[in-house]
């Protein structure tokens, strides 16, 4: 059988079928399997009627129709089944091949694939790709990452189908060795879990404080999608907003008020716990999500736990202001949040991350897309080392133009009892980071008088630790460790 396909893919799911049909648009030969083999043949006689997809039967077939080095695509659910696949094409593969992970993977997962798949000879990428089906199709943004070998034989195929912003830099690079591709892909999900929670916040507002119509509240996200706030999410949810059902009122206002959520959220969150980072906003992101969840018990407390009226009155035009500019200051925050957690893992594993870089590829194509990106990207690219968007002279003046109306919101949310975790994180992280002293001292203070565990000293330099005997009973045995 002739080699004549440039990438193999196996998963044809909708990302999968949509990213084979990019490829074939933009030149490349395609092979296609799929583990249900009927489906192989069904794409070939629908979708990719017409085109130079090429279908196979077996992984054996698959290989050989495949140039060298071989480059195979897995789209198929994260966990087990990738390592299944793997095991299973391995002995049609050959030293020097590249095996390539499309789905949402752990990047831990994706370490130990990189390590595993090297030592038998074979190279590994760890790829995120964001922008579900639309980007698949149209033009997604690409994160790779794992045997820096590999990349010169995708970046190619990658950058061709990867969206790109407008003066035609594809949203694609290498990321980073071993899983820092599906870190940032993961570090971007988090992100988006924040920017929908905070879209949902600005949207009960409006709705419940404000009585405002889905037909109203569509206008505003319209208009603000004008503003600093242009985003490919604002702009869909302008959409939703306007979208009617049969009967011809608002779809959106019967749609069940419970979320979902596939995970990677919850593995940004639990990261960020292991570096120690305080990425407080996703974390109220993932949270909502699950009390959402918790329907039946939150319609059975609504009618036993009361609160104030939710009704917001005075200047509506004036208010809607000040819960944009809650929103994007809160953006700010969360994006802030996401780039500190990035700098701390790339420290912790060794990666060497383009910070501006990471902005650019979340550009376009992705689904946290927005003008707002290139700003973060300026950011990083006059000042690389840069410890926090916050210290960035641009985003420290939007903060400031932003914070009347910020602290409006919350304190009137809080005294209407509509909840607005997410901004009131945001703002609750922006205070304690500009607070040169919190109560900290306090907290070791008490640390120290139940359990020994010791204290620093202002008066004294860093690294030296104290104990006190509080009580004049405790003697003078104190903890081993002390971790900040």
């Amino acid at each position: 059988m002739e080699a004549q396909a440039d990438i193999g893919l196996i998963g044809l799911a909708v990302m999968g079928q949509n990213l084979v049909l990019n490829m074939n648009d933009h030149g490349f030969t395609v092979a296609v399997f799929n583990r249900t083999v009927a489906k192989v043949d069904e794409f070939l006689g629908r979708e990719a009627k017409g085109t130079k997809v090429i279908g196979a039967h077996s992984l054996s077939e698959l290989a050989a129709l495949l140039k060298r080095p071989r480059r195979v695509m897995l789209m198929v659910k994260a966990g087990q089944p990738v390592d299944d696949l793997i095991e299973e094409i391995l002995p049609h593969l050959e030293k020097g091949d590249i095996i390539i992970d499309g789905g949402n993977s752990l990047f831990q997962d994706t370490n130990r694939r990189t390590k595993y798949l090297e030592g038998k000879g074979l190279l590994f990428i760890g790829t995120g790709v964001s922008g579900g089906e639309e980007g698949a199709r149209n033009g997604p943004s690409i994160m790779p990452g794992g045997s820096k070998d590999a990349w010169p034989h995708v970046k190619d195929i990658f950058q061709g189908i990867a969206a790109k912003v407008e003066d035609g830099t594809p949203c694609c690079d290498w990321v980073g060795e071993n899983g820092a591709g599906h870190y940032v892909k993961m570090v971007h999900n988090g992100i988006e879990y924040g920017d929908m929670e905070l879209i949902c916040e600005a949207y009960q507002l409006m709705k419940d404080g404000l009585g405002m119509t889905a037909a109203e509240m569509q206008q505003d996200f319209a208009n603000w999608n004008k503003t600093e706030l242009d985003s490919y999410l604002i702009e869909i949810t302008s959409h939703i907003l306007a979208y009617k059902d049969t009967d011809g009122q608002p779809l959106v206002d019967k749609i069940l008020d419970a979320a979902g959520q596939k995970g990677t959220g919850k593995w940004t969150v639990i990261n960020s716990t292991e570096l120690g980072i305080p990425i407080t906003l996703i974390a109220e992101a993932v949270y909502s999500r699950c009390v959402s969840a918790l329907k039946e018990e939150r319609v059975a407390a609504a009618k036993k736990l009361k609160g104030p009226r939710p009704k917001i009155s005075g200047d509506r035009a004036a208010f809607v202001e000040a819960i944009r500019l809650a929103l994007y200051a809160s953006k700010i925050i969360s994006y802030a949040q996401g780039y500190m957690l990035m700098r701390a893992a790339a420290k912790e594993y060794g990666w060497n991350l383009n910070y501006g870089g990471v902005a650019l590829m979340w550009r376009g194509g992705c689904i946290i897309r927005s003008s707002f990106l290139v700003k973060i990207k300026e950011a990083y690219d006059k000042t690389p080392k840069l410890t926090n968007l916050l210290l960035d002279n641009f985003f420290r003046g939007e903060i400031k133009k932003c914070q009347r109306g910020w602290r409006q919101v919350i304190a009137t949310a809080a005294r209407k009892g509509i909840p607005t975790p997410a901004f009131s994180t945001a703002l609750n992280f922006y205070d304690s980071y500009r607070c040169g002293r919190l109560p900290a001292n306090l907290l070791q203070a008490q640390r120290d008088y139940f359990g020994a565990h010791t204290y620093e000293r202002l008066d004294q330099p860093r690294g030296k630790f104290f104990h006190t005997n509080w009580t004049g009973h405790g003697g003078v045995t104190y903890s081993g460790s002390y971790t900040v």
